[in-house]
């Protein structure tokens, strides 16, 4: 469950409410790939934005149109009693484990996260997931807060930021992770332009933005590393580089998926809870260009 390609949807909102329908589509439609899991309410899935009670509500649905693929539920709050209080609704909705994000309003150290931490895991019973997302929580986990936190019972992965590009440099970092956790713990790599180099260098795991949109373009990347195939995988992630150079144009992966997500109407129009806006039609429409030019039109 935490090895290969991780999907991780968007929550589509219409009217501000969670659009269930585009949601289930969306579970649906990655269950079909086949990809090997599926992680809803992950900061794609817009978990911060969502009362508990839509939180719950997302969780039983990834469950239940999952059909038996593995699902990994987002449970970051700003306070650990919501954390454990999301932790109970996705054990109760069945899922097979907690992705967690130390969010802050204040700045925590590294303490203060290993806290948090050492709670979860003390009061569920389902593996968790390590969340190291800089780029949204503000908190930049060093390598000995990784190895504190991997020795804790339950922690089954981390998921860390994207690799460097060099790739003597990628199998470094890597390798300085890896040199800290326990066997039992795997990595896996997230920002998108640096999957195959993260796998080339020794992940375990995607966990990709673009694979609960696209899950087939995100698994063939995926299956070609996993099958040794390191040149294919960074070969079509090069091709991919129009569809990264967006990501970061525009300010993130969330802006860009969802205006995917919209283009194959798999979701609304204005699908990004308030007050994201999303793209202009201007900067729409670039995206479509580029999802033409590079035949990702399913």
């Amino acid at each position: 469950m935490f090895t290969g390609l991780s999907a991780f949807p968007l929550t589509p909102l219409v009217d501000d409410e969670v659009d269930e329908r585009a949601f289930v589509r969306l579970i649906e439609r990655l269950a079909t790939a086949g990809v090997d899991s599926i992680t809803a309410l992950g900061s794609t899935g817009s978990y911060a934005y969502l009362t508990p009670e839509e939180r719950s509500r997302v969780a039983r649905l990834a469950v239940d149109h999952a059909a038996g693929t593995p699902v990994v539920i987002g449970i970051g709050a700003l306070r650990t009693s919501q954390v454990l209080a999301n932790a109970a609704n996705v054990e109760k909705a069945g899922a097979a484990g907690l992705l967690l994000a130390p969010m802050t309003y204040q700045p925590l150290t590294e303490d203060d996260v290993f806290a948090l931490f050492r709670t979860v895991t003390a009061h569920s019973s389902l593996p968790v997931i390590v969340y190291d997302n800089p780029g949204t929580t503000h908190f930049i986990f060093s390598p000995e807060l990784y190895g504190r936190i991997a020795e804790l019972p339950g922690i089954a992965s981390i998921k860390i930021p994207g690799v460097p590009a060099e790739p003597e440099a990628a199998r470094t970092r890597v390798g300085e992770i890896r040199a800290v956790i326990p066997d039992h713990v795997t990595i896996g790599v997230s920002g998108d332009a640096r999957a195959a180099a993260g796998l080339a260098a020794g992940c375990d795991a995607w966990y990709s933005v673009i694979g609960g949109t696209l899950p087939v373009l995100a698994l063939g990347i995926t299956r070609a590393a996993r099958e040794g195939r390191f040149s294919d995988a960074i070969a079509e992630s090069e091709r991919l580089a129009p569809l990264w150079n967006l990501f970061s144009e525009f300010g993130g992966s969330i802006r860009v998926v969802a205006a995917i997500a919209e283009h194959l109407a798999l979701a609304t129009t204005s699908s990004l809870p308030l007050p994201l806006q999303g793209l202009t039609e201007a900067q729409r429409h670039r995206v479509v260009e580029v999802i033409d030019e590079l035949g990702l039109d399913r």
